[in-house]
């Protein structure tokens, strides 16, 4: 199996955790653990993992000049991204958020002509203006309300800003997977984010009851930790080895699908026909949005 094809692998593997993580996630906040607390949890078991992992290669050093690059990442991919995922999947709702991380390709090829100069053709107008549309129509008329999500557009809004900031990382990132060895980029970038992370999140953290967490609480915990952060980062960083950004985003496309098929089963949420045309709406204006003449991935 060649390295092209196991990088696919790896992005779909990281979207497949992703898509089950909007339910399991949510199962456990905010009644065990509050979704700031939760971060904490995240970038610091990822910082472990990724400080062990480390020790079995060769030694590298960071350039000096590298190192904003890599605290940019660190704020947007292992912080803001974080923070605004967990606190918006605390007020809305798992179906809500699996939908809604589909702009994440739009946002990506926006940032990119912003960040990279990149051109939007008409094409990928037309999906921009198409999905923003499905996107908004999810955020103000999605349901009023539901069984453990409190705010539904406020936490709508959340998953915007999340999409925007990982659309950011993804692009801000390609070039140091490059160049540095994948364990030791993330090690830094996880022990930078716990830094960031720490005021903001060590309140709700200490809060968190260890003594009376019931099983099914810490294998979700657990979870989160270890696929959900440790496995996916892992997996999409090699991927962006191979890929180009933009496929990787465009792998989102999946979790909807994933997530709302796992919420339903579990009964966690439910549809209704406004979700469902607003997810339409969303799928077409992605897919206009990174379609391409040619396959390239």
């Amino acid at each position: 199996m060649n390295q092209r094809t196991l990088a696919i692998l790896a992005a779909l593997a990281t979207t497949i955790i992703y898509g089950i993580n909007h339910t399991v996630a949510k199962g456990v906040m905010p009644i065990y653990v509050k979704p700031f607390g939760f971060i904490l949890l995240r970038v610091i078991g990822a910082a472990i993992l990724f400080w062990i992992a480390s020790f079995f290669i060769p030694k590298e050093k960071i350039d000096k000049q590298d190192w904003p690059k890599l605290i940019l990442c660190s704020i947007f991919g292992m912080a803001i991204n974080m923070l605004g995922f967990f606190k918006g999947l605390e007020l809305s709702t798992p179906i809500n958020s699996a939908v809604l991380i589909t702009v994440t390709p739009i946002i990506t090829v926006i940032l990119s002509a912003f960040l990279i100069k990149e051109k939007i053709k008409l094409l990928k107008a037309t999906g921009i203006i198409i999905g923003f549309i499905g996107a908004v129509t999810l955020i103000l008329f999605g349901a009023k309300s539901a069984q453990n999500a409190p705010n539904i557009p406020l936490g709508n809004i959340l998953f915007i800003v999340n999409c925007v900031c990982y659309g950011t990382y993804l692009i801000l990132v390609k070039k140091l997977i490059e160049k540095y060895h994948l364990f030791h980029l993330m090690k830094w970038m996880f022990t930078i984010g716990i830094v960031i992370n720490l005021p903001i999140t060590f309140s709700e953290a200490s809060q968190i009851q260890w003594v009376s967490l019931p099983i099914h609480a810490i294998a979700s915990i657990g979870f989160v930790i270890f696929c959900t952060t440790f496995l996916t980062y892992l997996f999409n960083g090699f991927a962006l080895t191979q890929l180009k950004a933009s496929t990787v985003s465009a792998f989102v496309y999946v979790q909807p699908l994933i997530g709302i098929i796992f919420a339903l089963v579990t009964g966690k949420d439910t549809l209704n026909t406004l979700k469902i045309g607003a997810t339409l709406l969303i799928f077409i204006g992605v897919y206009l949005a990174t379609k391409k003449p040619k396959l390239n991935l």
